[in-house]
């Protein structure tokens, strides 16, 4: 398997946790969402960038992205639908 090619990201790092207010029935299991993850959705959904730019950003390939994005959205989902925490952390990335 090759390695991953680093991501290139313009987002803070600061630490990210999104928790349900709902204590009682939220799962224990925090979902995390990488670095990259959290930029790829952030540029194509919140900044309203196409695949293409957002790839340039991210300096990598438009498949690339979509695979990120992919996983990306799956993740949020299964925290919404789950109620679960969601962390924002780690993924090979460099920030700009």
């Amino acid at each position: 398997m090759r390695p991953k090619k680093t991501r290139w990201v313009k987002c803070a790092t600061a630490p990210r946790l999104f928790e349900p207010q709902p204590r009682g029935r939220a799962s224990k299991r925090a979902i995390v969402l990488s670095l990259d993850e959290f930029e790829a959705v952030r540029l194509l959904d919140h900044e309203r960038l196409s695949q293409i730019q957002v790839a340039r950003h991210m300096r990598v390939g438009r498949s690339t992205v979509s695979r990120i994005v992919s996983s990306a959205r799956r993740k949020i989902a299964k925290a919404l639908v789950d109620i679960s925490v969601l962390k924002v952390e780690g993924g090979c990335c460099r920030v700009v």
